[in-house]
């Protein structure tokens, strides 16, 4: 029985809601149910891949061919198709993974098993496995625009899946294809690229991760709503949230997710070059905030894209130390490990100890500091029993107190991530539609470039000298970080013109060297964001490998700005 349903005539409303119900693979489940039934909607996004989802799902089609994508998705449409249904909101997500068309399929199969007729459409194109990057790389992915989700909802999709493609794509395609967008409306898809930014981490647009959340009443932060955007032909649009719902949308919490993983002032994708530093914020009711001037630029002819690759092999232990004599205990420790281990020594060593204990600590706990060791080597044997059956050897042995915080292991394979670029016309972008029928989508026009301001207009005039205090610089600013690669980005935003004055100046690239001494040896990079009162700071390297090598305390860079904002800086009384 062909349960599909006829595509729906085009008569374009002036407003078109799009909603977010993940921003990651992992992420509540109950979301999608929730924003169906909180309120209207017109489209349904998505986000479950990054770059370590990736890397787990690469393992998953290792173990089985017919899987690659987020099982987690067909679940939820379990509960949820029927409720879209009735609501005529559509479906967009990029849950097919590495494995599009087969998650279209098992989509089509729930929708029969369900009753629930469902026109389902999938983009694919994006896997480059079998371009010959080497026996080690897993998984190799393209990030594909917003076109060929426009194409499959022209044609009247109540459901598209797709595999890697930018996050804001989930948004350039659904409004590209309600307002008849061609690739040459750079300024109205640099808006939608926009709105898919601040969408895509779904609640951290709604007060979730915010760093100014202190100031905020911990009842309205205890179980934040999901975002939408109310887009409009030009692309402008206000970002939102389903009435009664929790949490908040202000421009703090927006400005907080513009700055989330970018790089300078041009948001370079597939399908426009957004330019951040025309982007323009402003409050336009409660627990709505209007974007609007944001302009757009060609994007790039080549695309980026992501591998991932085994790197070798990992373990970690780590070692409670407790009550006095840390730093001697940690260097007894550290000397009985290394002479264990010298005779076949992995390829990287790294010890961190964590002085977290408490002078006269009231529990052991907050008596007790961290010394962290992590191996790495291309050979299993050299970071399994060696490591784990030297480690358990020193129990009687080594310091006073001698405890780890789990029983060591034998070791686990690591991941390492890689960003390629490729000719965007070497890519093979395609859509396939509800009725089976393959478009492939051509790579975009390359039409204008836009001068950046001078520098000048884009600094205010300093602060003027005056009585300063040392205080920490989360006191006039936020932040928010993460990771692209091995590198990490940080953004920083002032809470106040005034504020802003100061910090424009203050805050350069060797200062910020200096607050944050790991970046000391990195190339770091600013740029500056006037209209949202903010410096972008991106960080080469710190991340290593990226997030599947797991080098790194904090391997995806996400407190970094946190640590900076807990920096103390001589601050003018003035501001504070």
């Amino acid at each position: 029985m062909d349960r599909r349903l006829p595509a729906p005539a085009h008569h374009p409303a002036p407003v078109l809601r799009v909603g977010n119900a993940s921003g990651f693979y992992g992420d509540r489940f109950d979301a999608m149910r929730d924003m169906l039934t909180d309120g209207p909607l017109d489209i349904l996004t998505g986000d479950y891949l990054a770059e370590l989802t990736m890397l787990i799902l690469g393992r998953d089609r290792l173990k089985n061919p017919g899987l690659g994508y987020a099982k987690t998705f067909l679940r939820q449409l379990e509960e949820c198709l029927g409720l879209a249904r009735d609501r005529q909101v559509r479906i967009v997500a990029n849950a097919g993974g590495l494995n599009p068309a087969a998650l279209a399929d098992a989509v089509r199969a729930l929708a029969d098993r369900l009753g629930v007729p469902t026109r389902v459409a999938h983009v694919e194109g994006d896997d480059l496995l079998a371009h010959g990057w080497g026996p080690d790389v897993i998984t190799a992915n393209a990030y594909l625009g917003g076109a060929g989700i426009a194409e499959c909802l022209r044609a009247g999709a109540d459901v598209v899946v797709t595999g890697r493609v930018t996050d804001a794509a989930l948004v350039t395609g659904p409004a590209a294809a309600h307002f008849g967008w061609d690739p040459g409306d750079l300024d109205a898809l640099a808006g939608a690229v926009v709105a898919g930014h601040v969408l895509e981490c779904g609640t951290q647009a709604t007060g979730g991760n915010y760093a100014l959340f202190a100031g905020i009443d911990a009842r309205t932060l205890r179980r934040p709503g999901f975002p939408l955007a109310e887009i409009h032909a030009d692309g402008t649009c206000v970002i939102t949230k389903h009435e009664g719902t929790g949490g908040l949308v202000d421009v703090g919490t927006v400005t907080a997710q513009l700055l989330y993983e970018t790089g300078g002032a041009r948001y370079a994708g597939p399908d426009v070059t957004a330019r951040l530093d025309t982007v323009r914020l402003d409050q336009d009711g409660p627990d709505r905030v209007r974007i609007s001037g944001v302009r757009g630029e060609a994007p790039p002819p080549s695309l980026k894209a992501g591998l991932n690759r085994v790197g070798g092999w990992r373990n970690e232990v780590v070692f409670v130390l407790t009550g006095l004599d840390i730093e001697a205990k940690a260097r007894l420790l550290q000397d009985q490990l290394e002479d264990a281990l010298s005779a076949d020594r992995p390829a990287d060593v790294r010890w961190e100890l964590a002085r977290t204990e408490h002078s006269d600590g009231d529990t052991e706990e907050r008596a007790s500091a961290y010394l962290r060791l992590v191996v790495r080597d291309g050979d299993p044997a050299k970071v399994g029993r060696a490591v784990s059956g030297a480690a358990v050897e020193l129990a009687l042995a080594s310091y006073p107190g001698f405890h780890v915080t789990a029983p060591p292991g034998k070791g686990a394979p690591y991941g390492v991530f890689e960003a390629e670029y490729v000719d965007a016309s070497a890519v093979t972008h395609t859509a396939v539609l509800p009725d089976g029928r393959r478009v492939e989508i051509p790579p975009a026009v390359r039409t204008r470039v836009l001068e950046p301001l001078p520098a000048a207009a884009r600094l205010p005039e300093p602060w003027p000298a005056g009585p300063t205090r040392s205080v920490p610089l989360g006191l006039i600013a936020g932040a928010r970080s993460g990771d692209k690669g091995g590198d990490a980005n940080v953004g920083v935003w002032a809470r106040s013109d005034d504020a802003w004055r100061w910090l424009a100046h203050e805050l350069t690239v060797d200062r910020f060297r200096a607050l944050l001494p790991e970046t000391a040896e990195l190339a770091v990079v600013r740029d500056v964001l006037p209209n949202l009162r903010a410096l972008n700071f991106t960080v080469r390297g710190i991340l290593g490998e990226g997030v599947g090598a797991r080098a790194r305390f904090d391997p995806q860079g996400k407190a970094l700005g946190e640590w900076l904002r807990s920096r103390y800086a001589e601050i003018p009384e003035a501001l504070l």
